[in-house]
C-alpha cells in the first residue's frame, strides 16, 4: 500500500473511532419508509403536476441538457424558470446552476472583489464558507444570528468594502436570522448583505416567497439572495437572484456557471411546476406548522432538548455522534428515516438527530414516527 493511501486509511480509522463513519444507503424506488430526513417540505416531489411536466420535458428535450448553459445547455425551460424566480423572489434578474451548493460557490466569488472583507455567520453552510475559503478574500466570523456582533465587527473596518453572508434559515437548528436586524447594521455601514434562502423558499413569506420576502427585503439593491432549488420545490439546482449587474457579471466570469453542465431541461421543467403549485400551497405550509409545533410539544415533553423550528428543520439533541448513529439507525429498522448531523456538519460540535418536515405524508404516519423517535431514544 502506497503512503497516501495508508494516510487515507489512518483517517478513516480515526473517523470510525469518532463515531464519525458516514454511508450510503440506496432508497429503492417506492420504499415505503417515512421519510423525515429528506428535505421535501411540501411533499412535491411526487406530486403528479410535477411529475407529468418533467415527463413532457423529457420527451421533449432528452436525459440531459447536453451541455453548458452558455454552448448548447440553456433551453427555453431554464429561461422560463429564470422569470419565474425573479418574478417570485421580487429580485430584477435569477440565474440557475445545476445546485444550490454552486449557486453558492459562485455567489460568495463573484461579491469578493480584491479587498474585499467577507463576514460570514458562525453557523453557516458548508457551501458559503467552502466559497468564503476559495474568494481569497479575508473572512471575519460573525456571532451567530447577532446584529450587535455584526454592528461591532461592521465599525472596526470603516470604509471597507463589506459583504455579510447569513442563511435565512439555518440548516441544522432550523432557527431564523433576524433579517430586517441584521440589514439596518449592514445598510448602516454600506455593507451588501447575501442571504441563503434555502430553507425559507417555499415555507416563509408571501406565496412562500422565502425569508427575505417575509422580512420586507425583496429586491432590495444591497441584498443578493441564493437558494436551493431542492427542498420545498422537490427537485435539483440553485439559483442567484439580484441586481442586473451581479447576474451580468456572473454569465461572463462566474466559474461555476460557465465550466458546469446546466440542469437537465426535465428537471428545470419540474421546477417551474413545483413553483405555481408552491404559490397557491398555504394550506400545506399551514399543515407544516402544525406538524412543527405538534413535534416540538410531544419531544420536549418526553424530555429531549429540542430546537424551535422557522420553517421545516428541526434537530434533537444526542449525547455523542455514536448515540446519534444508533438512534438513527433504530428509527431506520423500524421504518422511519431521520437526518443524524454529527462535527463537522454540526458548527458546535454537538451531535443531533435533525428532522426535516414534510406536509406530503399522511397524518397517522407523521405520529407513529414520533412515536419511534421517543421510543428509540438512547
Amino acid at each position: 500500500m502506497t503512503g497516501w493511501s495508508e494516510a487515507l486509511e489512518r483517517q478513516a480509522h480515526a473517523r470510525a473511532k469518532a463515531g464519525l463513519t458516514r454511508t450510503l444507503r440506496p432508497r429503492a424506488a417506492g420504499d415505503t419508509v417515512i421519510d423525515l430526513a429528506g428535505n421535501d417540505y411540501l411533499g412535491l416531489a411526487v406530486h403528479p403536476a410535477v411529475v407529468a411536466a418533467a415527463s413532457a420535458a423529457l420527451h421533449a428535450y432528452g436525459l440531459g441538457a447536453t451541455g453548458s448553459r452558455l454552448v448548447r445547455g440553456s433551453t427555453t425551460e431554464h429561461a422560463d424558470l429564470e422569470s419565474d424566480l425573479a418574478h417570485w423572489l421580487g429580485f430584477p434578474r435569477a440565474l440557475v446552476y445545476s445546485s444550490g451548493f454552486l449557486a453558492n460557490l459562485g455567489a460568495v466569488r463573484a461579491l469578493a472583489e480584491p479587498g474585499t472583507l467577507l463576514v460570514s455567520d458562525r453557523y453557516n453552510h458548508a457551501s458559503l464558507i467552502d466559497g468564503c475559503k476559495a474568494s481569497g478574500a479575508d473572512v471575519v466570523v460573525a456571532p451567530h444570528a447577532d446584529p450587535a456582533g455584526l454592528a461591532e465587527i461592521l465599525a472596526a473596518h470603516p470604509g471597507r468594502r463589506t459583504v455579510f453572508i447569513t442563511e435565512s434559515v439555518f440548516s441544522v437548528d432550523g432557527d431564523l436570522a433576524p433579517l430586517a436586524e441584521l440589514h439596518d447594521v449592514t445598510a448602516a455601514h454600506s455593507a451588501l448583505m447575501l442571504v441563503d434562502d434555502a430553507h425559507a423558499l417555499g415555507l416563509l413569506g408571501p406565496e412562500g416567497a422565502g425569508g427575505v420576502a417575509a422580512a420586507g427585503l425583496a429586491g432590495a439593491p444591497d441584498i443578493v439572495v441564493t437558494a436551493t432549488l431542492s427542498k420545498s420545490l422537490g427537485g435539483a439546482g440553485g439559483v442567484v437572484a439580484g441586481p442586473e449587474p451581479l447576474i451580468r457579471h456572473l454569465v461572463d466570469t462566474g466559474r461555476t456557471f460557465i465550466y458546469d453542465t446546466a440542469p437537465p431541461p426535465a428537471v428545470v421543467a419540474g421546477v417551474r411546476a413545483a413553483l405555481r403549485i408552491t404559490r397557491s400551497a398555504d394550506d400545506r405550509r399551514a399543515r407544516l406548522q402544525d406538524r412543527a409545533d405538534l413535534t416540538v410539544r410531544r419531544l420536549r415533553a418526553a424530555g429531549f432538548e429540542i430546537s424551535a423550528p422557522a420553517a421545516g428543520v428541526l434537530s434533537v439533541l444526542a449525547p455523542g455522534p455514536e448515540a446519534a448513529l444508533a438512534w438513527a439507525a433504530d428509527c431506520r429498522d423500524r421504518g422511519i428515516a431521520v437526518g443524524c448531523f454529527r462535527p463537522p456538519s454540526t458548527p458546535d460540535g454537538s451531535s443531533r438527530l435533525r428532522l426535516t418536515l414534510n406536509a406530503g405524508i399522511t397524518a397517522e404516519d407523521f405520529d407513529r414516527a414520533l412515536d419511534v423517535i421517543v421510543e428509540c431514544a438512547p
